[in-house]
């Protein structure tokens, strides 16, 4: 999202108008859900996805219309085959798209993509709210932790902010989707694996921070998408570190001796997700000293994934960093609220 929105801006800033084409309601088999977003630039470009075939390619051509025309509006789609309706694809779902148009000179459009651009460098969670009047956008706003800005609205909208788009029924009615969910995930050692994995976390939107020991492996230039690099000791992270609900912890320092110290740490935060690299060997000889040596209750393992990652018979560095990327995904669309 936050590639989608530089390239909005510079595209504004260029004197270059946009629509931004949303998935604001979808049922049934569908490739991508609510909440996915695609930018159609006046040069023909775009940035984003809204699920690929006959959906996209449709959503582009009307982009290119509503360009010309300066306008916007809503339209519904039927993915079903032979179907008068249909657009050819074998998914089996109905999607609503919303084209919204937005000109060179929206000045109070391009100072809200700028402070969702902004919403991101925060450790906090925001969600873009659209306000609808007779299937006709009245408003935009964002709702981050200082309340809705570029909007009002006298609706208590708070029950709405959630992990997943949410519609607010009435008329007009509010489509709220969000931005950026808070937490982070810390990577305890800054070996091969880290290395290969910071990369790939960074491409599907999760937050890293590198903690190590060693100063030759706490540089950031080792580490491509890193948001931090921390130089510290595994036997006290928290002096350096808060770590919250909503946060990932990855155990994969250059020994066991600190994966024990680590681990031991991690279990009495309250992290969602607990990974430690090795194998189910390695687990149990940890576990079984953890509970004997530090009175860590039994319970408190059941948030830790060791060995970690999915098994996909992974061997190379970074073999096991997809691995462990689609654990953390998976992990992450079951938080949120996905099937």
């Amino acid at each position: 999202m936050i590639k989608l929105i530089d390239s909005i801006l510079k595209k504004l800033d260029s004197g270059s108008a946009m629509v931004l084409v949303s998935i604001i309601a979808s049922s049934g088999s569908t490739p991508r859900g609510a909440g996915a977003t695609m930018a159609v630039f006046e040069d023909g470009s775009s940035l984003g996805t809204i699920g690929g075939g006959a959906v996209e390619y449709e959503a582009q051509k009307q982009a290119k219309d509503i360009i010309k025309e300066k306008t916007s509006k809503m339209a519904s789609y039927r993915l079903a085959p032979n179907d008068v309706a249909d657009l050819g694809m074998i998914c089996g779902g109905d999607v609503t798209v919303y084209y919204h148009y937005v000109g060179a000179g929206d000045e109070k459009g391009r100072a809200l993509f700028a402070h969702i651009k902004n919403a991101f460098a925060k450790d906090e969670s925001s969600w873009l709210v659209r306000r609808f009047e007779n299937d006709v956008l009245t408003g935009m706003g964002v709702y981050d932790g200082d309340g809705l800005h570029y909007m009002e609205t006298d609706i208590d909208l708070k029950p709405y902010l959630t992990s997943q788009a949410e519609k607010v029924p009435g008329e007009p009615f509010f489509y709220i989707e969000p931005l950026k969910l808070a937490g982070k995930v810390y990577i305890f050692g800054g070996g091969h694996v880290a290395q290969e994995l910071v990369p790939v976390l960074s491409h599907v939107e999760f937050e890293t921070v590198v903690f190590e020991d060693r100063e030759n492996f706490a540089r950031k230039s080792l580490f491509k998408g890193v948001s931090d690099v921390i130089l510290g000791d595994f036997s006290r992270f928290s002096d350096y570190i808060e770590v919250k609900p909503e946060d990932y912890i990855i155990i994969m320092t250059r020994g066991h001796q600190a994966d024990y110290t680590v681990l031991g740490q991690a279990l009495r935060t309250q992290a969602s997700y607990i990974g430690c690299i090795g194998s189910s060997r390695k687990t149990e000889a940890i576990k079984k000293r953890l509970i004997e040596e530090e009175g860590i209750e039994k319970e408190a393992f059941q948030r830790l994934f060791s060995p970690i990652g999915l098994e996909i018979m992974a061997e190379t560095p970074a073999e096991i960093a997809v691995s462990i990327a689609a654990q953390l995904i998976m992990h992450r669309a079951k938080t949120r609220g996905g099937k």
